[in-house]
């Protein structure tokens, strides 16, 4: 196990290591010029050159990139172009409305998901799992944006249950609860269309013909045999979505006008502010390469036959 984790470990440094440097490469592959953003169209030409001597913009791209990784190593992530706020900082600040949506987006696919997953399987073919599979379909089938607005329409314009949008902090939990419910439904589609094949593949084995024929109430049987050994494909998808989530969700924060990590990486991009665009970017790879490694090392609590070497 320590071997394991000491090469994961360094294999997460090789893969921040090529996104940071794809990032680096795309951001200037981009056509614009980060001076004009900052001093706008009509600066003059003297102006837009003090400015990229200023940032270093002047200087080759290998020798900027070089720099970058250097201020990086020493726990630098640079100032951002358009605040003058050092990244770490600009991101911190929209951090907690990003977790806020991650929490309850999470909650709401777990809370959603594993149950229909678990009725469908132990209901195979019934009208319940027909149903279920008839709306998972359609929750998968729709996109995170008219999700949102048909929710925000009905329940916090019609009904006038939620707000319609925006971000009071943690003091506010209903701004949470829209936003959440839209990536939770899709998102508790999977959930259970993975869990009900598990545990399909699970129900005819051996081991649980055995819990039975020896009189185990059924739900010992379910819990104790069947969805200890279901689990793996729903900590998979749960860690690959702590990290999608926390690294920010575009097109919610959008719609509900959430202040989050993903409208600031979208901000950053329309204004070519490179520092921040690196900063979130390796961020957000930073989260999911984590989720991803805990996930590894929870199968051997899920499944103590999982070895690693």
């Amino acid at each position: 196990m320590g071997k394991y984790v000491v090469r994961r470990l360094l294999w997460m440094v090789v893969v921040l290591f090529f996104v940071s440097l794809i990032t680096f490469l795309l951001a200037f592959a981009v056509p614009g010029d980060p001076a004009k953003s900052i001093a706008g169209t009509h600066a003059t030409p003297e102006v837009l050159d003090r400015i990229r001597r200023e940032l270093g913009l002047d200087q080759p791209i290998y020798v900027q990139y070089g720099k970058y990784l250097w201020a990086l190593l020493h726990g630098s992530m640079g100032y951002s172009y358009e605040t003058q706020l050092p990244v770490t900082t600009a991101i911190l600040q929209r951090f907690p409305a990003t977790i806020m949506i991650a929490v309850y987006g999470i909650l709401f696919e777990l809370l959603i998901g594993i149950p229909v997953g678990m009725i469908s399987a132990l209901k195979q073919y019934s009208v319940r799992d027909r149903a279920f599979t008839a709306l998972s379909l359609v929750f998968l089938s729709l996109p995170g944006f008219f999700l949102g607005m048909m929710l925000m329409y009905f329940l916090a314009y019609k009904v006038q249950v939620f707000p319609l949008g925006g971000y009071e902090g943690w003091t506010a939990p209903l701004y949470g609860i829209l936003p959440g419910l839209t990536i939770g439904l899709g998102g508790a589609a999977w959930y259970s269309r993975m869990l009900r094949s598990s545990m399909l593949d699970i129900l005819g084995a051996d081991y649980v013909k055995a819990a039975r024929a020896k009189g185990l109430p059924e739900r010992t049987v379910v819990w104790r045999h069947i969805m200890r050994n279901a689990w793996s494909p729903i900590v998979t998808l749960l860690g690959m979505d702590v990290g999608w989530f926390l690294g920010g969700v575009l097109v919610i924060e959008v719609v509900f006008g959430i202040p989050g990590i993903g409208w600031q990486a979208w901000n950053a991009i329309q204004t070519q502010d490179l520092p921040l665009i690196m900063g979130t970017v390796l961020f957000a790879a930073l989260l999911v390469t984590v989720s991803n490694f805990v996930v590894d090392l929870a199968y051997t609590w899920l499944d103590p036959r999982v070895k690693y070497d």
